[in-house]
């Protein structure tokens, strides 16, 4: 948690106690009489009000979202070591898992596995998935290649 962050939380947090104990120091004594309450007032409930909603609801989104099952240590031996499109909505895949490589063909609600192999272990492929030349390589032997062929 940044700085910043603790701090307005521990300061939102300062703010709905003070305002908890002033209800109930209100609410401790009958014979007072009846506060009126002025638009600030109640825009300022409104606002603190929706205020813990909100945080209530991200609270229970972050929760869920630790709390998933089948995501505790997924990562673990599982490697997406390429992938290619083979048609619009198809894929090509190729998975490490653990010793084991898979193929895998991928569709929409459906996985096929093609094929089962050892992973090779002389082979260490770049993780960060196809080897692209950049944009200014590609300008630069169109423009040859067009300067020749005039």
């Amino acid at each position: 948690m940044t700085s910043a962050l603790a701090w307005g939380c521990r300061a939102f947090a300062a703010v709905l106690i003070f305002l908890f104990s002033c209800t109930l120091v209100m609410a401790a004594d009958p014979a007072a009489p009846p506060v009126t309450a002025t638009a600030f007032a109640g825009a300022l409930q409104m606002l603190f009000g929706l205020g813990i909603v909100l945080a209530a609801i991200a609270g229970t989104a972050w929760l869920l979202r630790r709390l998933a099952p089948g995501q505790a240590g997924s990562a673990g031996d599982l490697r997406v070591v390429a992938a290619v499109a083979v048609g619009p909505k198809e894929r090509v895949v190729l998975v490490d898992i653990g010793e084991i490589r898979l193929v895998l063909g991928v569709a929409p609600g459906h996985v096929t596995r093609l094929l089962e192999m050892p992973r090779p272990e002389d082979i260490d492929l770049p993780q960060s998935g196809p080897i692209v030349v950049p944009f200014v390589d590609k300008l630069k032997a169109l423009i040859a290649t067009r300067g020749t062929a005039k």
